[in-house]
């Protein structure tokens, strides 16, 4: 196999990555213009241009046109949006099927509740819980549009996983969910017993929350496992046909 040809912008990036590092450079910090970025690094303005590009879309810059102080490239750290993107690609060419997603799911939720149960309380813990009841008690409410269910939801598991106190984690919860947002949509739109189906996730949620609020990890991460699982099964053939 013979090695891919490099790429101008890539000088680009990795310098960027070495400033981090170094802490040459930290978040919030405005990188320098396109034509100084060019002769600091060799490389064209186009290239300066396609790499902040790259770099934009895989949440470690946000770019912004005009003039003044928060305009221009800024240093930013948003790691699950680039790996949402990325999965969520790779989902529609059907290279990550959906069934090795909702696994990957279970494997990290199930983990995550083991471990949120055995950490020490603490006030981010408090709050967490207090956020994921809240939004427990959003899902509750009667009449409740599909839609904003299925965004409530997304949130209840990232929520619940950021417990365990371990940021890779959390990220790649965040970024799971974004990548499969759309999948699950299109599934919860075309269940035609979706009340029934939403009423039974509710009472999965519940289970889940008690378990997880009340420190009993091995039981929240059993439901979460159940939880997942029946979902997947409710899931229309031709929706996991064509994401497969």
């Amino acid at each position: 196999m013979t090695d891919q040809p490099r790429r101008s912008y890539d000088l680009l990036l990795e310098n960027i990555e070495a400033d981090l590092r170094s802490g040459a450079i930290s978040l919030g910090d405005q990188l320098p213009g396109e034509r100084t970025l060019a002769e600091t690094y060799g490389i064209s303005r186009a290239s300066v241009r396609e790499g902040i590009r790259i770099l934009d879309a895989m949440g470690v810059l946000r770019s912004s046109s005009g003039s003044g102080p928060k305009s221009g490239a800024i240093i930013i750290s948003e790691p699950s949006a680039g790996l949402s993107s990325a999965l969520r690609l790779h989902m529609a060419s059907s290279r990550l099927p959906v069934a090795d997603i909702v696994q990957t799911r279970i494997l990290l939720e199930t983990w995550a509740a083991a471990a949120g149960a055995a950490q020490p309380p603490s006030d981010a813990a408090d709050t967490a819980l207090a956020s994921a009841a809240a939004l427990l008690e959003a899902m509750d409410a009667p009449g409740i549009e599909r839609e904003a269910y299925h965004l409530l939801d997304a949130q209840f598991h990232v929520v619940l996983s950021s417990l365990a106190g371990n940021a890779v984690i959390e990220t790649m919860m965040a970024s799971l969910s974004g990548a499969i947002s759309g999948y699950v949509q299109k599934a919860v739109d075309g269940m035609d017993d979706w009340p029934a189906v939403m009423t039974q996730l509710q009472r999965h949620h519940h289970g889940i929350y008690d378990a997880v609020a009340s420190r009993r990890g091995d039981d929240a991460a059993e439901l979460l496992r159940e939880h997942i699982q029946w979902f997947y099964l409710q899931v229309p053939r031709e929706e996991k046909d064509a994401s497969s």
